[in-house]
């Protein structure tokens, strides 16, 4: 401040300054005078731009003091500042000549006392609550036996040795433990960070993903216990895919943590019992299981085996039920073959009948004749119908004429079709389609001749072919199996 009076005009009793150097000077004299500070006041207007800064006001009844904290700072504050809390800030005072104001620059943020921690408590646990994270329906079931168990808390200490020490009495389970530090400002993003570590492991991998999870620590006072009330821990717990047991504390502890826990237990100890049973307690109980059940079996094919022997005297025997059945059906295949015999040829019968009387130049004959009185009578109804007031039933009618004629011709030409079957089933059961594949007729003295004896009996024969018929004079030939005389030609028939 001397150098600048020094400068002062010759003449004149008050020296004259920039703005720059007043506002140096001012920033000297305030940053000189509380360099290190503790301010207790109530947090207002809370702000956290994207370049991780920290700005707030802290205010009394009479005056406000800007407060801001940079971005390395900002994050290892133990306490994250809230609207309305009442906080003790430890910083040093400077100023901002850009806008001609002072400003405390914080370093660190503790609550003003177990008054003002309980409130910020209760504030988080309403806000929370109010989102449904504490929902009883979103808590899942532990798993009866797990085989794999994570427990996040100090490697060190009495706590891990207490669990484990309970988990090998009852049932032991294999145990991945994630080394956390349990109080401090590196507590809420260690737990944080394990608890999702053990989510994202893969089932079956080479690490095992554990059945379930345990986030355990000793008593402590309320500050020990602040990281279990962050936030992160808070939601980590809830979107947990692994079911969890809170072990935080003594029985008289209580943090936010456990209202978000699948399972809340007092003690460290306690979450070790409810993980798993008692081995020797399960082993007994299976023991006194399989003896009943065994009993039970035993008893119930007792009295099973004797009731059916007792329903098998009152039943008849096998053979005797069988033998009228069998009997039957014997007699049955004996008429079978007969009876088939005698339908096919009253059927072939039948068949020979009904085609013998069709024909079918008659039945078109017939058929187009039906349809020209058809038209004929038609012709005649139409014009006596048609009137006024019958114009809408003659459309019907015209429809319904339509369909009747396209039914009928779909009528005769489906007998057509049957009748030209039927003609061709009778040239082909006729003997005259056999002539054309190249066999003959032989007829002796008128007769139809079809064995050799009967041929040579014949006076005459006469071959029917194909195109025609040719007689035959002389001798029939010699029935087959007879020798010629030797040295005898023998007559060519």
């Amino acid at each position: 401040m001397s150098d600048l009076f020094e400068d002062a005009a010759p003449g004149k009793n008050a020296p004259e300054f920039t703005v720059s150097e007043i506002s140096g000077a001012v920033k000297k004299v305030i940053e000189g005078e509380f360099s290190h500070v503790r301010v207790r006041g109530e947090i207002g207007r809370v702000s956290r731009p994207g370049s991780g800064h920290l700005y707030f006001d802290l205010k009394d009844e009479r005056a406000v003091i800007a407060a801001v904290s940079w971005k390395g700072q900002a994050a290892r504050l133990a306490v994250r500042p809230e609207e309305g809390m009442e906080v003790i800030a430890t910083g040093r005072m400077t100023t901002f000549p850009g806008q001609s104001r002072y400003q405390l620059i914080v370093e660190n943020i503790e609550p003003a006392g177990a008054g003002a921690l309980m409130a910020m408590l209760e504030k988080r646990r309403k806000a929370l609550q109010a989102e449904g994270l504490f929902e009883p329906g979103l808590k899942k079931p532990l798993p009866y036996l797990p085989e794999v168990i994570g427990v996040i808390t100090s490697p060190s200490g009495a706590v891990i040795r207490d669990i484990l020490h309970r988990l090998r009495d009852r049932f032991p389970r294999k145990v991945l433990i994630w080394p956390v530090a349990v109080q401090g400002q590196k507590c809420a993003p260690e737990v944080t960070r394990a608890i999702e570590g053990f989510n994202a492991l893969s089932p079956g991998g080479a690490m095992p993903r554990p059945d379930l999870l345990i986030v355990a620590r000793g008593g402590g006072s309320v500050e020990d216990l602040w990281g279990f009330n962050e936030e992160s821990v808070i939601r980590a717990v809830a979107a947990s895919d692994i079911p969890l047991i809170s072990a935080v504390g003594h029985e008289t502890d209580t943090t936010l943590i456990d209202y978000v826990s699948d399972k809340r237990a007092p003690t460290p100890t306690a979450a070790a019992e409810l993980a798993v049973p008692v081995r020797l307690e399960l082993l007994a109980w299976v023991g006194e299981q399989e003896g009943r059940l065994s009993r039970a079996l035993s008893q119930s094919i007792g009295q099973r085996g004797q009731r059916l022997r007792d329903l098998a005297r009152a039943l008849p025997k096998l053979t005797s039920l069988t033998e009228v059945a069998a009997q039957r059906l014997d007699r049955a295949a004996e008429r079978l073959p007969a009876a088939l015999r005698l339908v096919t040829q009253t059927r072939r019968l039948h068949l020979s009948e009904v085609s013998a009387a069709i024909r079918p130049d008659a039945l078109r004959r017939l058929l187009g004749n039906a349809t020209a009185r058809f038209d004929e009578r038609r012709a005649r109804l139409v014009p006596g119908l048609l009137s006024r007031d019958m114009k809408r039933k003659q459309d019907m009618l015209d429809g319904t004429l339509s369909r009747l004629d396209l039914t009928s011709r779909n009528q005769l030409a489906g007998w057509a079709r049957k009748l030209d079957g039927l003609e061709r089933m009778r040239q082909t059961l006729g003997y005259r389609q056999t002539l054309d594949r190249g066999y003959v007729v032989v007829r002796g003295d008128g007769d139809v001749v079809t064995t050799a004896k009967s041929a040579a009996k014949a006076q005459a024969l006469e071959i029917e072919f194909a195109d025609g018929r040719l007689a035959v004079g002389g001798s029939a030939p010699k029935p087959k199996g007879k020798a010629k005389p030797p040295g005898d030609q023998g007559s060519l028939f």
